[in-house]
């Protein structure tokens, strides 16, 4: 191969599947984390307990081993380290997407199919289902429009896919 031959561009079937891990791994995985990070019960340590905290170094001292001693337990958990791991996996997925994929796709793809997986996997992880509020924050006509709050979601993420969707064709023009 000569300094003038380019590789071949991978195929749109490689940059879609890219774009959906790193959306999967970012947004599928902030709500198990969130989860545990709630959920989470830090053990005793003595040797936070044998420092005195009425002098200001003292209680420095005492903050800075209580921040660490909160990230080691917390690595140590597997219902936190696992969603932690493969969000940073995407991390990486979306570093290595951005250094063959066109930027201006690339980023508005990806947080947008994010935002998709996290609403997916808060309903996964805490059955939670985002809808618009109550009726009394919403002008009377918008409530008459839209009576049922889950068909909002689908709605909102229909729209969310259709603004991937004009990024896409604009590119293609």
């Amino acid at each position: 191969m000569s300094d003038t031959d380019t590789p071949p561009s991978p195929s749109i079937l490689n940059w879609i599947l890219g774009f959906l891990l790193v959306g999967l791994a970012w947004g599928l995985t902030t709500p198990f984390i969130r989860r545990a990070a709630l959920n989470f019960h830090p053990p005793p340590h003595p040797s936070l307990e044998r420092i005195d905290t009425s002098t200001g170094a003292g209680w420095t001292k005492w903050r800075l081993l209580k921040a660490l001693w909160t990230v080691v337990d917390l690595l140590k958990s597997p219902a936190y380290a696992v969603p932690l791991v493969v969000n940073l996996t995407g991390s990486v997925w979306f570093f290595l997407l951005i250094g063959q994929a066109e930027l201006s796709l690339t980023v508005p793809i990806t947080n947008s199919l994010a935002f998709l997986f996290t609403v997916l996997g808060e309903w996964w992880a805490e059955g939670k289902v985002i809808s618009r509020g109550s009726s009394s924050d919403w002008a009377p006509a918008m409530v008459l429009l839209a009576k049922d709050r889950v068909a909002d979601t689908w709605i909102g993420m229909a729209f969310v896919l259709g603004g991937i969707a004009l990024c896409v064709q604009s590119k293609n023009t």
